[in-house]
């Protein structure tokens, strides 16, 4: 599959945010890995709450990590070099080959001016300057890999940002990449969004879209074939699949949560318990939530039921409250106590109830905060629910931590300014030598800065059994749950989804030999 001495790739593009790409892409890497190709995921710029640790401790996008590990290699840095993590509506934290270089204001990185953090510099605050970084990573992995499936981001007919793309026609014309556009049929108007994407594309982008995708279809595809046709006589492109909706896929978001919470955001659709009660397990839906995936291996439990909440009266029946990590720690602070929350968690923790904050969660459980990094709010009062004092440091601890907990060998990834000053309590994670790692437990109440620690099967059945046994249920978590190989069995179903819904040869010609010649300029092309 090599081209001149690199491996072939593609790239995957969308008609619109959440068209599912990330969910092609990791398919088409689960897809090219069981046939034997060596396959890597990538995407130049990510922006995403969601983010997760490598092995060498850089921060990465969780979508290309779970990309990876669809691939089944280890995710790097140079899968994901541009990383955005809003702190608000205006500005993110940027995160540059794993490590954070400052905060910038969407203006100032998409063009115009927008500083950084002081002594904090990015490539003279323009995203155009990273082109050259993000096509080094790509070229670095083609070396390496026999393919790159590459994912887009938003949608490549953003015209108003076209001039500093580094992520869809900008990344795929530099480095020739074909592109295959999916669009969302769930949503309505996929004709018109597959023919108006490629219609806003100048005539040198659109020589690169090779085809289209069809994803969350429901029904009988034969009712859909005579429009196909019409798209592809209107266009002279091909749809190379039409990949059907399926339920539970459950793998990790990018973005965040799109859906209002008054809704069942998220919640999952329990399996039977295995013992006599179900376990019902309340997240509070903080602003600026952060890796909200670390409930997922809750809501794999056969009998446990996860729910995002924004109320204290929803907190009333719930055997477990999980506060999740968030990147506005002292906002979140604030947006419990303006709700409510905040006085139902303590009237928690008074009566022995459970309660577990991650990361975030975890530091706003505490009594202090210092924060002149992040919110730049000086000393605030925390929840007092544990007896920690937290100050913000400038530089971010990334880490792949390893320890035992409940007397159960678990491990985690870290993503924190935060760095936690413990004055009682006993701590959450030892080593071997019953040596204090992180966190702090006091009655009912834990803190932790570990994210993923749920995902470690005998640790969480004995953190449940506890929370079951305090709350008073007859749940019994289910002895055989495992959650990794859940996840392997859901990527495994990604890849069943292309390999049976995707003209999978035209793929392959994609992506060892590039985009065909000849495909027809649709007018009116870029303004």
């Amino acid at each position: 599959m090599s081209r001149g001495g690199r491996g072939g790739g593609l790239l995957i593009a969308g008609t619109t945010s959440d068209a599912g790409k990330s969910v092609v892409t990791a398919g088409i890497c689960r897809w090219l890995v069981r046939r034997g190709v060596k396959v890597a995921p990538f995407k130049g710029q990510n922006m995403s709450l969601n983010s997760f640790v490598t092995r060498e401790g850089a921060e990465i996008g969780r979508a290309q990590a779970m990309q990876a590990q669809a691939a089944r290699v280890e995710p790097t840095a140079l899968m994901n070099p541009v990383l955005l993590k809003p702190g608000g509506d205006r500005s993110s934290q940027v995160v540059l080959m794993g490590r954070p270089v400052g905060e910038m204001s969407a203006r100032g990185f998409f063009g115009g001016s927008g500083g950084t953090s002081p002594g904090k510099t990015l490539h003279g605050g323009r995203r155009e300057s990273l082109l050259g970084p993000v096509l080094e990573c790509l070229e670095q992995l083609r070396g390496t890999y026999d393919a790159v499936i590459c994912e887009g981001a938003g949608s490549p007919a953003e015209i108003n940002l076209r001039r500093t793309d580094i992520v869809n026609m900008g990344i795929a014309r530099a480095a020739r990449l074909p592109v295959v556009v999916v669009g969302d049929i769930d949503r309505g108007g996929v004709f018109a969004s597959f023919f108006g994407t490629t219609a806003l594309l100048s005539p040198e982008d659109q020589e690169l879209i090779a085809g289209y995708l069809v994803n969350k279809f429901r029904g009988d595809v034969s009712l859909l074939e005579p429009g196909l046709e019409m798209l592809r006589g209107l266009t002279g492109r091909s749809t190379l699949g039409v990949l059907p909706f399926r339920h539970g896929l459950g793998i990790d978001e990018e973005d965040g949560l799109r859906v209002s919470v008054r809704g069942a955001v998220r919640e999952s659709p329990a399996a039977p318990p295995y013992g006599e009660d179900v376990l019902r397990v309340a997240v509070c839906a903080v602003p600026l939530m952060s890796n909200f995936t670390d409930v997922d291996a809750l809501a794999a439990e056969p009998g446990v039921v996860v729910r995002f909440v924004d109320r204290p009266e929803e907190l009333a029946d719930a055997d477990l409250v999980v506060v999740p990590g968030t990147r506005g720690t002292v906002k979140a602070l604030a947006w419990l106590r303006e709700r409510g929350l905040a006085d139902a968690l303590a009237r928690r923790a008074a009566e022995g109830r459970p309660v577990l904050g991650i990361c975030g969660g975890y530091q706003l459980l505490g009594e202090h905060i210092d924060d002149e990094v992040e919110s730049r709010a000086g000393a605030v009062p925390g929840l007092g629910l544990l007896p920690v004092r937290v100050r913000f440091a400038r530089e971010k601890t990334l880490a792949r931590p390893v320890g035992l907990a409940l007397g159960e060998a678990v491990e985690g990834y870290e993503i924190h300014h935060g760095v936690a000053e413990v004055r009682g309590g006993d701590a959450f994670v030892s080593d071997a030598d019953g040596r204090a790692l992180d966190g702090c437990r006091v009655g009912a109440v834990t803190g932790t800065h570990w994210h993923g620690a749920l995902e470690s099967d005998a640790f969480r059945r004995r953190f449940l059994t506890e929370v079951a046994r305090t709350a008073g249920r007859r749940f019994v978590p289910a002895p055989g749950t495992s959650f990794g190989a859940l996840r392997e069995e859901q990527l495994d179903l990604l890849g069943d989804l292309i390999e049976e819904h995707a003209d999978t040869d035209a793929l392959m010609r994609l992506i060892e030999e590039g985009a065909p010649a000849g495909l027809p300029f649709i007018p009116p092309g870029a303004p």
